[in-house]
């Protein structure tokens, strides 16, 4: 299966969308179960959720109005998916010794993806995050982070599930910490304000 990138579109997903969102997790809810549900429940609470109750939880999220996250078509199918929102949204950042705060500044998150099998290595990541900051920067927005592996050699699919660094250098994000050799922190400014580098 092959896709066309300038056919491919990126919504946020809605209501109406979850029977998309479905199709692309497949019965294993994406990567075991999981619904991404990871980043915004404790391990305990995640281990508890596993399965049924994390996509319950998840479509419950959706049903509020919230939106946790983007669907990228190709073809008129869905083919990928990124999840973003302002970053106390998701627990398990705050907690992790390794991806903790770097300031006290309000950023944006982007913590998964997940792309069909028959969409990968095709550009499909790199259209979610473009999209990703678009819609994070029409939601007010200023600074946009992610959390990549950073590794020699190809990633197999479950490895870079919070994305590839170099995908999001290419777009211009940059890094700003890094606390583990593979696992840097990168921003994107939409604002020139709160960027370090044009203010010294």
């Amino acid at each position: 299966m092959t896709s066309n990138l300038a056919t491919v579109t990126v919504l946020p997903l809605t209501p109406d969308r979850w029977r998309d969102l479905e199709k692309l997790f497949g019965e294993h809810g994406a990567y075991g179960g999981c619904w991404c549900m990871w980043w915004r429940l404790t391990s305990a609470q995640f281990s508890r959720q596993i399965g049924a109750a994390n996509k319950r939880a998840l479509k419950a999220i959706v049903d509020s109005g919230s939106v946790p996250g983007l669907l990228a078509y190709a073809g008129g199918q869905p083919a990928g998916w990124c999840s973003l929102g302002p970053r106390d949204q998701f627990g398990r950042l705050e907690r992790s010794p390794v991806l903790k705060r770097v300031d006290e500044k309000l950023v944006w998150s982007i913590v998964c993806y997940y792309v069909d099998k028959g969409f990968r290595r095709q550009g499909i990541m790199e259209k979610l995050t473009v999209a990703a900051v678009e819609y994070a920067q029409a939601h007010g927005a200023s600074i946009v982070e992610a959390y990549p592996g950073d590794r020699a050699g190809p990633f197999k699919a479950t490895a870079a599930y919070t994305g590839v660094a170099s995908v999001f250098r290419g777009l211009s994000f940059v890094e700003v910490l890094r606390r583990r050799p593979h696992a840097p922190i990168l921003r994107y400014y939409l604002d020139a304000n709160s960027n370090p580098a044009t203010n010294k």
